[in-house]
């Protein structure tokens, strides 16, 4: 199982400085494990990059349509108490933002609070750190 949060996600949809890498990373393991929210994160992301003129019309039309593609194949972890009570715990040990308590906190219930073997992806050093602390193998 491979865990992926927005910051990994996005270089997928949009050229950024790790898009090279993500794409290497998808292809060795497609199957992509995401948080409820990440959507609402990626929109955000996408968003900022429009109204700072990095993304024009076209440029944009293209991001979602690849976004669109990657949403249907992804395994969405639901907002469940046990996220939400996961996130809390996170919350007390990690020096993390709620949000990132709440993609580790998906992280874990998807894989059954065994993460032994299991990969996350982010581009978050603070939210690698702590998925490492967990038992990722964080990248």
């Amino acid at each position: 199982m491979t865990f992926w949060d927005s910051s990994a996600l996005t270089p997928l949809c949009v050229s950024e400085a790790d898009s090279s890498l993500r794409e290497m990373q998808f292809r060795a393991d497609p199957r992509i494990f995401v948080w409820y929210g990440t959507r609402v994160e990626i929109e955000s992301a996408l968003i900022r990059k429009k109204r700072e003129g990095l993304l024009d019309q076209r440029s944009e039309a293209e991001v979602r349509r690849k976004l669109a593609i990657l949403e249907l194949g992804w395994v969405e972890v639901a907002p469940t108490r046990q996220v939400r009570d996961r996130s809390l715990r996170l919350l007390r040990t990690h020096p993390l933002r709620s949000a990132d308590a709440f993609q580790l906190a998906a992280a874990l219930v998807a894989c059954g609070e065994r993460p032994a073997g299991s990969g996350f992806r982010t581009g978050d050093i603070r939210l690698r750190i702590a998925a490492e602390a967990e038992g990722f193998a964080a990248s």
